[in-house]
C-alpha cells in the first residue's frame, strides 16, 4: 500500500503529512527527534483495520518547515490543528508518542468537539524537578557537526545506542539515526518544549475517552503510569518489554490495542 503525501499551511510554514487507508481518521504524532516515518510499520496495519492513518511531521522535523522561534507544546498543537483544517476533518482521533503525547493532550483540550478519542503512548508526565534536570542535560548535549572523516555518524549512532538499551530492531535503530540527522539542531526544539510543558494541566482538561498506552521497557514507563494517578478514569494498556521503538518491535500487538480503542467510538 502506497502512502499518500501532502502539505498543509501552518503557523510556521508548511507541515508535511502522509496517510494510508480510509475510514476513521487517526492523527499520529511522533516523538522527538523523529518524524511521521516512525509509524511506518503501523500505516498498513491500521489501514487494514479500517483506519485512515495520518502521520504528521511536527514543525522542525521530517519534511515540515522549521519554526523561526522555539515553539511551545501549545504552539505545536496549534500547528497540528492546521492539518485537521486542511484535510477538512470534522472529527478525528489522536495518538501521540512521547512529545507527541503532550501535543495530543493539548490539542484534545483545544478541540473538544473535533477530537473524538485520544491515545497517549508513553506520556511524559514529569515533575518540575525532573523537567529541570532534563533541561540541564539538554544543554550539555555535545554538538556533532559533520566531520570530513564521517566520524560524526558513528558518534550519533553511539548516542542512540546509549539511550536505547535493550534494542532489538535494527531497522528502528537505523531510521532513528536517520531522523536525528535530518532534524539536526532542531531536535532540541521538541525536547525543550516537552521539558517546559506542564502536562498535568491539559490532562485534567481532557473530556474525550482516553487510553494510556505504554510498554515496560520504555525509558519513561514509570512517568507514563503517573497519568493514572491523575486520571484514574482513563483506560490503560501496556506491552511487555520493548523500547521507545515499540511500534517497530511489536507492530501487530500495538496496532491491535490502538485500533480496538479508536474504532470503539
Amino acid at each position: 500500500m502506497k502512502r499518500r503525501k501532502g502539505y498543509a499551511d501552518g503557523p510556521f510554514g508548511q507541515i508535511h503529512y502522509q496517510e494510508a487507508g480510509s475510514g476513521t481518521p487517526l492523527l499520529l504524532l511522533h516523538q522527538s527527534p523523529s518524524s511521521s516515518e516512525m509509524f511506518e510499520a503501523a500505516y498498513p496495519r491500521l489501514a487494514a483495520r479500517g483506519i485512515r492513518a495520518i502521520g504528521v511531521d511536527t514543525p522542525g522535523f521530517g519534511q515540515s518547515h522549521v519554526p523561526d522561534q522555539p515553539p511551545s507544546i501549545a504552539d505545536y498543537a496549534n500547528a497540528i490543528r492546521s492539518v485537521i483544517d486542511h484535510l477538512k476533518l470534522d472529527r478525528a482521533a489522536l495518538l501521540g508518542h512521547h512529545t507527541g503525547a503532550s501535543i495530543a493532550a493539548e490539542l484534545a483540550v483545544m478541540e473538544p468537539q473535533r477530537v473524538t478519542r485520544v491515545v497517549l503512548n508513553g506520556a511524559p508526565l514529569l515533575t518540575a524537578e525532573e523537567q529541570a534536570e532534563w533541561r540541564e542535560a539538554l544543554k550539555k548535549h555535545p554538538e556533532m557537526p559533520p566531520q570530513a572523516d564521517g566520524s560524526h555518524l558513528m558518534d550519533i549512532w553511539n548516542r542512540r545506542l546509549r539511550f536505547t538499551p535493550g534494542w532489538t530492531s535494527l531497522r528502528a535503530m537505523h531510521w532513528g539515526v536517520v531522523q536525528m540527522l535530518i532534524a539536526g539542531e532542531n531536535a532540541k526544539l521538541g525536547h525543550a518544549a516537552a521539558f517546559s510543558h506542564d502536562l498535568s494541566k491539559p490532562l485534567r482538561g481532557i473530556i474525550q475517552p482516553t487510553l494510556v498506552l505504554t510498554n515496560t521497557g520504555d525509558d519513561i514507563y514509570k512517568e507514563c503510569r503517573r497519568v493514572l494517578t491523575l486520571r484514574p478514569d482513563f483506560e490503560y494498556a501496556e506491552l511487555q518489554g520493548g523500547t521507545h521503538d515499540i511500534i517497530d518491535e511489536q507492530p501487530e500487538e500495538w496496532t491491535r490495542i490502538v485500533a480496538d480503542f479508536v474504532l470503539r467510538g
